[in-house]
């Protein structure tokens, strides 16, 4: 998950492949209670009963693992990442998935290849999120569905986040320039930058709507209590929604569009 400040990003994306082994300590196997208690249950209940499920941007794979062990039990989960090492930690462990490397943006399988297709937190640090958002819903099936997890655009995005008014004694959620699509580095973790690119909701649906998909579902959770532990204000923060879900689906073959 991003932290709330950032500056303007120079070119180039984040070296991922020098940060899996951070990522594999910090966020994965339990390490991380968000990714534990909320994002991996919430991204693979919406893909539950999908027998062909493509994770894009695995990691190290604990999002396809823990697809891979829900009820019923899929046929087949592959775990997509263009980093090396991540496709290496992801292999080491077990689970099920099979690991491949390749971008988000150029994707080595047939269009409707999968009935289930997510990205988690993922879409942010892409080269071009346009041919991105193009591959995702290329690879839903009809009756497919298209689940995309991103820290939510509007509460979290650039120059959002809990402000603690000394001065005025004033707590607030302050909401940063949201409609300015941007990409910032935000240092994460003592040494670790990552790139992300903020863009309003619109320009998630939009695109996934013009390629043939039904926006079905948005969820915006509360964080969960265990992660506010230190919170200085319980009350605002849980009304602020760290993550949103957007899911979709292909229409079936025959079933008209909705209007």
């Amino acid at each position: 998950m991003r932290g709330r400040e950032g500056e303007q990003a120079a070119a180039g994306g984040t070296d991922w492949d020098s940060l899996a082994p951070w990522w594999l300590e910090t966020f994965s196997n339990g390490a991380d209670i968000e990714y534990e208690l909320q994002i991996l249950p919430l991204a693979s209940a919406a893909l539950a009963g999908c027998r062909r499920v493509l994770d894009v941007g695995t990691g190290e794979g604990q999002l396809a693992r823990r697809i891979a062990r829900t009820e019923p039990l899929p046929e087949l989960v592959v775990g997509v990442d263009p980093a090396a090492a991540q496709v290496r930690n992801a292999a080491a462990q077990q689970g099920g998935p099979v690991y491949l490397r390749g971008r988000g943006e150029a994707l080595c399988f047939c269009d409707g290849a999968f009935d289930g297709v997510v990205c988690c937190l993922v879409i942010e640090h892409a080269d071009d999120g346009d041919l991105f958002l193009a591959e995702l819903a290329r690879l839903v099936a009809p009756a497919g569905r298209l689940v995309l997890v991103v820290n939510h655009p509007a509460l979290q995005g650039p120059g959002s986040g809990f402000v603690d008014d000394h001065v005025l004694g004033e707590r607030y959620w302050r909401v940063g320039p949201y409609l300015t699509e941007q990409a910032v580095v935000e240092e994460v973790d003592q040494g670790v930058p990552i790139r992300f690119s903020h863009r309003p909701i619109s320009r998630y649906v939009n695109p996934l709507c013009r390629a043939g998909l039904v926006l079905t579902s948005m969820e915006e959770p509360a964080p969960p209590l265990q992660f506010l532990a230190d919170s200085i204000d319980l009350e605002l923060e849980l009304a602020m929604p760290r993550l949103l879900l957007l899911g979709f689906e292909r229409p079936a073959a025959g079933r008209p569009m909705r209007e």
